[in-house]
């Protein structure tokens, strides 16, 4: 059950403010209040989520305990660094209002980002990766539909660039601290 709430929680904070968020808030901002546009999201947050859980499973399976929590500290200092990487917003631009192309980019976007690492990395560290993956998906679907929600007024009102480098600083100590501790340096 901790692999699901840590994949819940983890995989919400990290969308927050992520690109895939952003994205979905410029076209619901730019295209209005879409359903389909919604739906998209949210399916795709949460087919990412089983891909990256599929992925923290398979890759645990083959590891030996110190490897997979070596796997875990990667994923975190990746996720890291993704949450410190500063985003840029470019108006959103879709004349053609395709809810195809939409979800490819989307999907793409989700596939890499932070959410997704952790996701991978609850899914190794805790042997759970189907309620890794589920709390994957309702964090990153929870983000995206916030997003949605409040369009244009999302980076106006949340200080996003803050939440992103407080999580990237929390989740690179983290990702030290299990390092270290993978190699027998720390207890």
């Amino acid at each position: 059950m901790s692999s699901f709430l840590f994949a819940m929680v983890a995989s919400f904070l990290a969308a927050t403010g992520a690109r895939d968020q952003l994205l979905v808030a410029a076209l619901r901002a730019h295209l209005g209040p879409s359903n389909g546009l919604l739906a998209i999201a949210i399916v795709s947050a949460m087919a990412t989520a089983a891909i990256a859980a599929w992925f923290g499973n398979t890759l645990a399976s083959q590891l030996s305990a110190d490897a997979a929590t070596m796997f875990v500290a990667l994923a975190m200092l990746l996720a890291a660094a993704e949450c410190a990487w500063p985003n840029r917003v470019r108006e959103a631009r879709e004349p053609t209002r395709s809810l195809g192309a939409i979800a490819i980019v989307l999907f793409l976007r989700q596939l890499t980002d932070a959410s997704r690492f952790l996701i991978a990395a609850f899914a190794a560290a805790f042997a759970s990766p189907e309620l890794a993956g589920i709390g994957g998906a309702i964090g990153g679907s929870a983000a995206v539909a916030m997003g949605w929600t409040m369009g244009a007024q999302l980076t106006a009102r949340l200080p996003l660039r803050m939440i992103r480098l407080l999580l990237a600083v929390i989740l690179l100590v983290l990702a030290i601290w299990l390092g270290l501790s993978a190699r027998g340096l720390i207890d």
